[in-house]
């Protein structure tokens, strides 16, 4: 359960970060942070408990722990890692050409 209160904080702090910041790089972290959260919430509702899963002659197939939301939630990771990287790249990439990295005056709304 107390999961579950960390889990909506940290995905509310980074959902908030996305909506009210117009600076490029605070809105890399805050999609980072909300990833960070999703992580942290499969991992957590997915572990019941139990040994490492090497099944041996005794052990009660009930008692391993599933290693694939484990998998999955690596495989995530490096997904995420990439996206951020890519996403820095693009920031730089803009501020090369337009020399800020705020979103409003990309867009042409302040000067």
């Amino acid at each position: 359960m107390f999961y579950h209160f960390i889990f909506i904080l940290l995905f509310m702090l980074g959902l908030y970060t996305i909506l009210v910041q117009d600076n490029l790089i605070k809105l890399v972290i805050g999609l980072t942070i909300m990833e960070a959260a999703i992580f942290l919430w499969v991992i957590a509702t997915n572990y019941r408990g139990g040994i490492i899963p090497i099944l041996q002659p005794g052990v009660i197939e009930a008692d391993v722990v599933n290693p694939i939301p484990h998998a999955l939630i690596l495989t995530g990771i490096v997904i995420g890692a990439s996206t951020t990287a890519l996403l820095l790249t693009l920031v730089i990439e803009i501020n090369k050409f337009a020399t800020v990295i705020t979103l409003d005056v990309l867009k042409g709304l302040r000067d």
